[in-house]
C-alpha cells in the first residue's frame, strides 16, 4: 500500500484539471454536472449508481464491479449495500443489524478507509491473500486492481464504495485522476439522497404513511386537521398493567414487540395503516374506496380475526411469558390527523369523536367478555349479519352504543 499510485495524484481540484487531458476534462465536468442535478433528483438510487458507473466507463475508466455500502437509519436493518458487475448489473442487500455484520465489518477494506479517512488502492498481484479476507475472492474473480473509497457523511456516517477491474492495465493515472475530481460530487450526492431517505423513513415509521407524507409536504402548522373517511380498528391489551408489574423493562418490550408481530402483518397485509401505538393498544384504519365502504370495514375486520388467531396461536406455542388476550373494536367514521401542542414540540396525532368512540367500545370487550365488538356504523358497511349485543354506556357519550360480534 506504500507504493500506491495514488500518492501521484494530486489532492486539489485545480492542479487535478490542470494535469487532465485537455480533451476529456469537459467530459469530466458534464458527468459533475450530471451527479448534482440530474442523478440528485433521481428516484432510483440503482438508476444513480449504474448511470455514474457507465458514465466512468465512457470516459475509459474500466470499472467492472462496484460494492457501495451506506448506512441507514432504520429499525430492519442497518445499511443498505448495492452490488454491481457488468455482467449483472445492481443487486441489493440490506445489510443487518448485529454483531455478526460488525465483526465482518471490522476485518473489511472498507472499515480500514474509514478508519483512515485515506483512499486504498490494491495491485491484487502484490496484495498477500490475508490482508483483507475479499482479496482471494477478487483474485479468483480475475481482477487486477481494487480501489476503495471512503464517503464520510458530514453528521459523521462512515459510507464507502469500492471500484474493481479486469483489465490488464489496472486503473491508470488518468482514470485515478478522473475518480479524484468526480468523487466528491458523487460523495455529495449520496448524502444529499441518504439524508432525505432517512427522514422519509425515520418520519414513516414513527408516525406512519400517511401522516408521514402530509409532514414532509408541510402539513406542520399547529390546528391544521385532516379528515379520512374510514374503518377504524383500535385494539388493547387485556390485563397489561398487571402482567408487565411482573416483568423487567426489557422483558415487557420483548412482549409487546411479540404482541405487535401478531396484530399489525393482519393489518397491513388488508390494506390498513397503523396510525399509533398507545402503549399496549394500537389504532388503525382501512380507507374507504370511493363509495365501497363495505371493502373498507370488511379488511378491518378480516385483519382483526387473523390478529386473534394469531395471538391464540402465541399463546399454544409459548411465545409470550404468559397468556395474553387482545380486545377489538370496530368502528366507522372520521379518523382525523391533527397538529396537537405547543411551542416548537408538536404532536402529529390522531383525534376526533370517531376515535374516541372506537377506544370506548374496546373498554366495553373485558365487560362483555368479547374479543371483538363492532359499533353499528360499523356493520351497517358488512355484508354479513352480525350479532347484536344490546346497547351499553361508554364513559364520554351520552347515548347508548350499539355494539355487535361477528
Amino acid at each position: 500500500m506504500s507504493s500506491s499510485p495514488l500518492a501521484a495524484i494530486p489532492d486539489d481540484l485545480l492542479s487535478l484539471a490542470r494535469s487532465l487531458d485537455a480533451e476529456i476534462l469537459p467530459r469530466v465536468i458534464a458527468l459533475r454536472d450530471w451527479l448534482v442535478t440530474t442523478a440528485a433528483r433521481m428516484e432510483d438510487a440503482n438508476e444513480v449508481l449504474n448511470g455514474f458507473l457507465h458514465r466512468l466507463i465512457d470516459l475509459g475508466v474500466p470499472v467492472d464491479r462496484a460494492v457501495s455500502a451506506i448506512e441507514a437509519l432504520h429499525s430492519e436493518y442497518a445499511g443498505i449495500g448495492r452490488f454491481w458487475t457488468r455482467e449483472e448489473g445492481t443487486v441489493v442487500r440490506y445489510l443487518p443489524h448485529g454483531d455478526r455484520r460488525e465483526a465482518i465489518y471490522q476485518t473489511s477494506p472498507f472499515a480500514h478507509v474509514n478508519r483512515t479517512g485515506e483512499w486504498l488502492f490494491l495491485d491484487l498481484a502484490d496484495t498477500p491473500d490475508d490482508l483483507f479476507p475479499i482479496v482471494p475472492e477478487l483474485k479468483e474473480a480475475g481482477y487486477r486492481h481494487y480501489l476503495v473509497i471512503p464517503i464520510r457523511f458530514t453528521n459523521g456516517a462512515e459510507n464507502a464504495i469500492s471500484l474493481a477491474t479486469r483489465s490488464p492495465q489496472g486503473f491508470s493515472r488518468q482514470d485515478l485522476m478522473i475518480l479524484r475530481l468526480v468523487m466528491p460530487s458523487f460523495a455529495l450526492v449520496t448524502e444529499l439522497r441518504a439524508t432525505s431517505n432517512r427522514l422519509d423513513e425515520v418520519l414513516r415509521i414513527y408516525v406512519g404513511d400517511d401522516p408521514h407524507k402530509a409532514i414532509l409536504s408541510g402539513a406542520i402548522q399547529r390546528g391544521q386537521v385532516t379528515r379520512i373517511r374510514s374503518a377504524i380498528l383500535f385494539a388493547d391489551m387485556r390485563e397489561y398493567t398487571r402482567i408487565s408489574s411482573t416483568l423487567s423493562p426489557e422483558s415487557a418490550v420483548e412482549l409487546l414487540n411479540n404482541y405487535f408481530d401478531c396484530l399489525v402483518p393482519p393489518i397491513e397485509d388488508e390494506g390498513g395503516e397503523v396510525l399509533k401505538y398507545l402503549g399496549d393498544g394500537l389504532l388503525a384504519i382501512m380507507r374507504d374506496r370511493g363509495d365501497d365502504t363495505g371493502g373498507a370495514a370488511q379488511s378491518a375486520l378480516t385483519a382483526a380475526t387473523k390478529a386473534l388467531r394469531r395471538i391464540e396461536a402465541a399463546n399454544n406455542e409459548g411465545r409470550f411469558p404468559v397468556q395474553v388476550n387482545v380486545g377489538f373494536a370496530l368502528h366507522h367514521g372520521d379518523a382525523a390527523y391533527g397538529n396537537v401542542g405547543s411551542g416548537q414540540r408538536l404532536d402529529f396525532t390522531v383525534i376526533g369523536r370517531d376515535v374516541n368512540l372506537a377506544s370506548r367500545i374496546a373498554d366495553l370487550n373485558k365487560r362483555l367478555g368479547e374479543p371483538l365488538l363492532m359499533s353499528k356504523p360499523f356493520v351497517e358497511h358488512l355484508w354479513g349479519n352480525p350479532h347484536p349485543l344490546g346497547a351499553h354506556a361508554v364513559e364520554g357519550f351520552e347515548e347508548e352504543i350499539e355494539v355487535y360480534k361477528p
